[in-house]
């Protein structure tokens, strides 16, 4: 989580890829049996994705028939929450530790090692001139995003910030990512990949090649892919763009669409490199769930987007809504009962709720 909001996904994977390498050739020298604790994020940012391709991704050598994880407090209910989802869980962890450790992935190419190590440098580069660098970044990120109102509501497990007055050195992973999800911009995830693409590719043609037989051959590289394409399709800068119409002063306007290019081109590539020519091409049964659930997301950003414009607003009011029956317009005993369960938001009455509703919503 927190090498990823420091260096961005390429890099902090990679080098956690190359530390599990390093540490397994250290318990070979000593006789020591090593079992790897994996701290995974719920979410792509924070290190997540699907349980079984996750494990057959790690380095050769790195689990032998035993693996320990920690389960983040957001995924525990759509994984144990019910009887069914627990045995298949544990199915897949079952399944996917037996088959990294009778048929092990093979090792990488010393070529496509230097070619990775040339990408992370390039990546980080470009995620690190931008989200610390930048001088109106901090500024751009809490107009656009719920940050603010997150931190504020307190909904988390812990603080959002290690200091309340830090800027993003100091705010934690989770609220980081969050942030960014709930627009649909998913900034976090995707931020480098398409400059580390675009250094290697026009230093030498023949790379694209390299990288799409490391697509083919290499699994890491391949679920490192995967998992930013899943991202991709998720995504839609077209939801983060109507937050910055809303939310962010129009002097920051030019930036939030530079990032959007730097998002599209960024796909661009990634499907050159991964030889498809949709997002999701390999996997039809994702992109139509994905594909079902979008219009009721996108209800669901368009109401938080306004709902934050009112708070941030209190002068702003949503343009009239459709009519409502005599009988409705009369009835305030359900609203005021509403009311009362919240006396003491420092939000107009029923915002803080929207909002939170539309939160969990988004993140579901």
């Amino acid at each position: 989580s927190d090498s990823g909001k420091d260096a961005g996904r390429l890099s902090a994977a990679w080098q956690l890829y190359k530390a599990q390498e390093d540490l397994v050739k250290v318990a070979k020298e000593f006789g020591v049996k090593l079992t790897m604790f994996h701290g995974r994020g719920g979410t792509v940012g924070r290190g997540g994705g699907p349980t079984h391709l996750a494990i057959l991704s790690q380095p050769p050598d790195t689990i032998h028939g035993s693996l320990r994880v920690t389960v983040q407090g957001e995924v525990i209910e759509q994984s144990f929450g019910e009887e069914h989802l627990c045995f298949r869980t544990l199915q897949r962890y079952t399944a996917a530790t037996l088959e990294h450790s009778m048929c092990p992935p093979a090792s990488p190419e010393p070529e496509w090692r230097e070619l990775l190590d040339e990408m992370a440098v390039a990546a980080t580069k470009e995620y690190r001139s931008i989200v610390f660098h930048e001088p109106r970044f901090v500024e751009y990120f809490r107009l656009a995003t719920p940050e603010l109102e997150y931190g504020r509501m307190n909904i988390g497990s812990r603080p959002s910030k290690r200091k309340p007055s830090g800027g993003i050195e100091s705010l934690r992973a989770i609220p980081w990512i969050f942030a960014w999800t709930q627009t649909r911009f998913h900034l976090p995830v995707w931020l480098g990949f398409g400059a580390a693409f675009k250094h290697v590719i026009d230093k030498d043609i023949k790379n694209l090649l390299m990288l799409q037989e490391m697509y083919t051959r290499w699994p890491f590289f391949r679920v490192t892919i995967d998992l930013i394409e899943m991202v991709f399709a998720k995504g839609d800068p077209g939801i983060a763009a109507l937050y910055d119409k809303l939310l962010v002063s129009e002097d920051l306007w030019p930036f939030g669409e530079q990032l959007r290019n730097n998002y599209n081109e960024t796909k661009n590539l990634l499907l050159q490199v991964a030889g498809h020519k949709d997002l999701l091409e390999g996997n039809p049964y994702l992109r139509q769930r994905l594909r079902l659930r979008d219009s009721y997301i996108t209800t669901l950003n368009a109401c938080q987007a306004y709902t934050l414009k009112r708070i941030r607003d209190p002068n702003y009011h949503v343009t009239v809504r459709p009519h409502l029956s005599k009988e409705i317009m009369e009835s305030h005993k359900a609203a005021a009962e509403l009311v009362k369960l919240n006396p003491t938001s420092e939000y107009a009455p029923g915002l803080e709720d929207t909002l939170i509703l539309t939160m969990k919503g988004i993140a579901a």
